[in-house]
């Protein structure tokens, strides 16, 4: 049985591709515009071709070459394309020349002449004045001869096995005489909510981060991202799932070849005693007064995750959670195990990229099940791929801006700059890495 192939539209890291390829497809191409996010995403889905550009201008004809696949029918595109979704004064709000590339994503649905189409956005799409462009937005996959999911849902990973609050808004549409997918059904209650009849208890915080050594623990941390350990505790059964312990843990997905024992993702951010002792007075689920950093309850599950700004907007990132049992903000890891991405998936290594890639993703076990409907609606029974894949170059995770642009063969996006968190730690610490290294070795 084949299977069936997907592209991924404002791609970012992948987790929208990592949720579709678990579920039985193969993505083919995503296309993304930071050539940083698409450094990252090529070292996680190598054998996926990778657009480092925006989707305006780009031809359907020009995506079928570059992902080499010729008049093979695409069985869906999915993505989750920025808009502002205000409507000007007798205007229709996809005029609105901000919300561009949501025509961009509806007209690229419609050359591909794909099955089907799933898209993702923000839960305040759905209320006030923006009620008019979703309208809109489904009589645009109209037009171009799709039918739409009516009505259209706004789901909670939580529901579907992510310790994280994290509500969006997904529109599933098919080509016209197609059989069309229904919304998938939760699979559990939040860790924090009173149980629900037929439902099993989600992941809580304590079974995402447990068992992951605590980055505090190694001098190497302040000025690289990875570190080799025995450190691990005990998981769960979400934990295995993230350290992909079980086979069951790729579901449909590539095993991609990988090296448990490095604690990756994970620098550390220096905290002075004073924000220490704030953040361990903070009781559970409540905010820092000062910081208004959330503390993570250990039978509860995470706030939602947010990317904050990119840099030509002032460069904010939305603040980490801190840990539910350790004085501090939760590492780049720690952030990917609450969003449900396994312990192979790597970002970049600073915790600025890093965080944003997560805050930008969709939760990949909440993609999966979405993606589960289309497989079903497909009628393609899912298989395991039969061999495991090597991941990318590593540098790849290394890149700054102006690095990965050349790698791409594209030129820096306007209002881009590089971000090294770690850069003037990592000139700091140069001297003494042998030191350190030793130290390491020896706590290891």
């Amino acid at each position: 049985m084949r299977r069936p192939i997907g592209i991924d539209l404002f791609a970012g890291a992948g987790g929208l591709s990592l949720g579709f390829e678990q579920a039985g497809f193969d993505v083919v191409a995503a296309v993304e515009i930071d050539p940083i996010h698409a450094a990252v995403h090529k070292f996680n889905f190598p054998r996926c071709e990778v657009l480092a550009r925006s989707v305006t201008g780009l031809s359907g004809a020009e995506l079928r070459k570059k992902a080499r696949i010729g008049k093979q029918t695409i069985d869906v595109v999915f993505g989750g394309a920025p808009c502002q979704g205000f409507s000007l004064i007798g205007q229709r709000a996809l005029d609105d020349p901000r919300n561009a590339l949501v025509r961009e994503f509806v007209r690229l649905v419609g050359e591909l002449k794909a099955s089907y189409f799933v898209f993702e956005n923000v839960k305040g799409l759905t209320v006030g004045s923006h009620r008019l462009f979703l309208e809109e937005l489904i009589g645009a996959f109209q037009e171009v001869g799709y039918n739409v999911r009516l009505p259209w849902k706004v789901l909670d990973a939580a529901e579907y096995g992510v310790p994280q609050h994290r509500e969006r808004l997904i529109l599933i549409g098919g080509r016209q005489g197609l059989p069309l997918p229904d919304y998938p059904k939760p699979i559990c209650f939040a860790a924090d909510e009173r149980p629900r009849k037929g439902l099993v208890r989600g992941p809580s915080c304590r079974d995402a981060l447990g068992d992951l050594p605590d980055a505090d623990e190694f001098d190497r941390l302040v000025y690289s991202d990875e570190v080799r350990t025995s450190l691990w505790g005990s998981p769960g059964h979400y934990g295995r799932e993230m350290r992909c312990l079980d086979n069951g843990a790729w579901h449909y997905g590539y095993v991609r070849r990988w090296d448990p024992s490095i604690l990756t993702s994970s620098m550390r951010t220096e905290h002075t005693d004073i924000s220490r002792d704030r953040f361990f007075s903070t009781l559970p689920g409540c905010v820092e007064p000062v910081s208004r950093f959330y503390r993570l309850a250990a039978d509860g599950v995470s706030n939602t995750l947010r990317a904050g700004t990119d840099s030509a907007r002032g460069a904010f990132t939305s603040p980490r959670p801190i840990h539910y049992r350790l004085s501090r903000c939760v590492t780049v890891r720690e952030m990917a195990r609450l969003h449900g991405f396994p312990d192979w998936f790597r970002f970049h290594e600073t915790k600025w990229h890093g965080a944003r890639q997560i805050g930008n993703a969709v939760a990949p076990p909440f993609a999966r099940h979405v993606a589960g409907q289309i497989i079903g609606s497909l009628g393609i029974e899912p298989t395991c791929p039969e061999h495991a894949i090597d991941l990318g170059d590593a540098s790849l995770l290394r890149m700054s801006m102006s690095e990965a642009a050349a790698f791409f063969g594209v030129p820096v996006p306007i209002g881009k700059r590089d971000r090294k968190s770690g850069a003037k730690k990592r000139k700091q610490h140069e001297i003494e890495a042998l030191r350190i290294s030793k130290m390491g070795a020896a706590a290891e």
